[in-house]
């Protein structure tokens, strides 16, 4: 199977995950926030980010492992993928017992940190232990497959699993919501979707990677770059766990909730960017590896063309319909105010800066520049932390959003220069004509919006049919703008579709 057609399916099943994973998003929050409040709501979701930040104890492994798996795959060398493979094994078994310990500590301190009247400290130290042994359950069950088959550009597999587990997982949340189970009970039983995902990779690996081996030497050398890629890991950690953190130590659980809802949303739309770039680093990084630098820029160039171009009319819909559904999707809930148009406006452009730099970020990743970026990660993180916590001490959740853009469009505006001088040596003119395009693209689908759907609608079935509307109203603005504007770029983008489709 060709680096094309691995994309496409790659892509392909990643986008139905995507999807699954929207649905899901949006059906458990809601049955959550109807049966047991948004005190619970957003505790459950303080707890994650919490936890989120404990996976730091993997390192960069996944990346590391990922990276150093490219060429003996390329290569057909079974041997060395065995000792690469045990070696991330033996990596992940010691950073899991780790991660284990830190999940008992904040159980005892997370209760102590907290202020809720809705749950007692006993069942809050149970529920951050039970909450933190699905992260574990990754460490000891799925990680080691995960990098085999990221590395073999075989995402697809994971995304399948990934379906039945959050399948299996929201139809457990859902009907025992319903039945106002107690939520200790519902997350305990929650648990069992896990293990689907995890027997069905393994049952995958044993069929299609029979040579595989966990008894062989370890080749620990191959994982030099795991603390290079663990700047990498922190900032990405940090960008995802942070606000929530900063949210529960200088506001309340309320605004934790409200946080939760408008990230999930956002989260839903990193998901449907993520389409485009999924599995996409493992074929840079065997161009790389092989050093074609001819078939590397041409697929460069093509990939950020037309990556900026979904992520207009994605970002572009999203600011003129996140209001309307944040304000349908939590009708009924009046414990907490959640449409604020200052809330949808830098959820928005937080996800615009985010994805902003995404084919650039996806280079880091392909060439393993992870100590060669350390500064610059560090200082994302830092712009993050110490922004989010000026701010978010005198402006709330509003802070702690505005510093987070300020991170993202300062790591822009740097892999803006970095990627050209270090990986790609072409010209930064078209990437930034590229980025400003997509800025105007955002901006005009919502204005255009605002003047021709004036009226919110009342219901999540007529939300749909507004979502739709824009949707097409989006691709016709990007569309139209791209075969007047950029018409040479447009139609090889067109003619290399045309080709895939094979006419």
């Amino acid at each position: 199977m060709g680096r094309t057609s691995k994309f496409v399916l790659n892509s392909a099943s990643t986008a139905l995950l995507q999807v699954v994973t929207m649905v899901a998003g949006f059906i458990t929050p809601r049955f959550l926030l109807m049966a047991y409040g948004s005190d619970v709501n957003g505790l459950i979701s303080s707890i994650n980010q919490f936890i989120t930040y404990f996976n730091l104890v993997e390192a960069g492994l996944s990346s590391a492992a990922v990276y150093s798996l490219y060429k003996p795959i390329a290569e057909n060398d079974h041997g060395k993928i065995n000792r690469i493979v045990t070696a991330a094994r033996n990596f992940y078994i010691k950073s899991g017992f780790i991660f284990v310990g830190l999940v008992f500590i904040l159980a005892i301190v997370y209760p102590w940190i907290t202020h809720t009247e809705v749950l007692d400290h006993q069942t809050i130290f149970l529920l951050v232990l039970v909450l933190g042994v699905n992260g574990a359950l990754e460490f000891f069950t799925l990680a080691k497959y995960r990098a085999l088959l990221t590395a073999d550009q075989k995402t697809y597999v994971i995304s399948f699993a990934s379906i039945v587990y959050t399948i299996l997982n929201t139809v457990i949340v859902v009907v025992m919501s319903m039945l106002r189970v107690n939520i200790l009970t519902l997350r305990v039983v929650a648990l069992l979707s896990i293990f689907a995902r995890s027997m069905i990779l393994f049952v995958y690996i044993k069929l299609n990677y029979k040579f595989i081996r966990y008894d062989a030497d370890p080749d620990y050398a191959a994982m030099d770059k795991r603390w290079s890629a663990l700047y990498l890991q922190i900032v990405q950690t940090v960008q995802n766990a942070s606000p929530a953190v900063l949210i529960t130590l200088f506001s309340t659980l309320k605004m934790v909730s409200v946080y939760s809802v408008y990230n999930m949303v956002m989260s839903g739309i990193n998901g449907i960017m993520s389409v485009f770039s999924t599995g996409v680093s493992a074929g840079f990084g065997e161009l790389l590896v092989k050093d074609d630098r001819r078939a590397f820029t041409k697929a460069y160039r093509d990939f950020e063309y037309l990556y900026y171009v979904m992520a207009s009319v994605v970002y572009g819909v999203t600011l003129a319909t996140i209001l309307p559904f944040v304000h349908v999707y939590t009708h009924g809930v009046t414990d907490v105010e959640y449409t604020n148009l200052y809330f949808a406006l830098l959820f928005v452009l937080n996800g615009v800066f985010y994805n902003l730099k995404t084919p650039q970020g996806m280079l880091v990743i392909a060439a393993g520049l992870y100590k060669e970026t350390r500064i610059q990660s560090t200082i994302q993180a830092a712009i993050l932390l110490v922004g989010g916590v000026i701010l978010g001490f005198k402006f709330g959740l509003i802070g702690v959003m505005a510093a987070s853009c300020l991170s993202n469009l300062y790591r822009c505006i740097d892999l803006l220069f970095f990627i050209p001088k270090t990986v790609t040596h072409l010209s930064l003119g078209p990437t930034f004509k590229n980025m400003i395009e997509m800025l105007f693209m955002v901006a005009a689908i919502a204005i255009v919006s605002h003047f021709i759907f004036s009226t919110w609608p009342g219901s999540l079935l007529t939300w749909l049919l507004y979502g739709a509307c824009n949707l097409v109203l989006g691709l016709a603005i990007v569309l139209g703008f791209h075969a007047v504007f950029e018409h040479k770029s447009f139609h090889i983008i067109i003619d290399r579709l045309n080709s895939l489709l094979g006419r």
